[in-house]
Formats: C-alpha cells, structure tokens, sequence
C-alpha cells in the first residue's frame, strides 16, 4: 500500500480530474451552464422573436409578432396566425396559447386550443 502521501496525492488528482469533467462543454457558471435552454432563447431573439414562458411558468417558447396584426379577416389563410372569430382579426402574436374561437380556412367558427 503507498504512503498516505502518496494516497492523498492520488486521491487529489483523480478529484481534479473529475472536476474539471464538462458534458456539455460550458464553462461552470457560464450562462449556458446554468440555463439549458439559453441556445434557444438566443435563437429566438436573434431572429427577432420574444422569449416568454407559458401559462405555469414551467414551458418556455418563443413569441412572434405577426405582421398583420389586428387586421381583418375571413379566414384562416388571411393571417399569419389565426384568425380570431369574435373579431374578425388575425392574432397579434404566434403562437397564440390557450383556447379561441378562429375562422377555418372556409370560413367557419372554430374552437381551436393551443397549449
């Protein structure tokens, strides 16, 4: 058996080792250590996007203004989003969580659900 300095010798350089182990790469406290979806919310702002979580808070997405916003229409494929029943608009954002009642592409009143 070695010496206890030679144990302790050891024992410090396999903790070392360990320690300076990274899966992912990141640099410990680095931002994308600490926050695994930091490549996408980078994505998303880069391409123009607003990075917000969903109802509970625990699911992310990225939000996109529509470029007809608030405008009218008939149906669905008058919108880059949806086109919302009761107004008769197309959605200010995409895409547009929660349950609404759209216009179908012919027309019609739809409950549509987005989670």
């Amino acid at each position: 058996m070695p010496p206890l300095s030679g144990r302790l010798a050891l024992a410090s350089a396999a903790c070392l080792v360990i320690a300076s182990c990274q899966e992912d790469g990141s640099e410990p406290g680095s931002d994308q250590a600490l926050d695994p979806l930091a490549d996408a919310r980078t994505a998303c702002e880069r391409s123009g996007g607003n990075w917000g979580a969903r109802e509970g808070g625990l699911l992310f997405t990225c939000f996109r203004e529509t470029r007809d916003a608030n405008r009218s229409c008939l149906k669905a494929s008058d919108c880059q989003g949806v086109c919302l029943a009761r107004s008769r608009t197309c959605s200010p954002v995409t895409p547009f969580l929660g349950c609404h009642e759209v216009l179908t592409e012919g027309g019609r009143t739809a409950t549509q659900c987005t989670n």
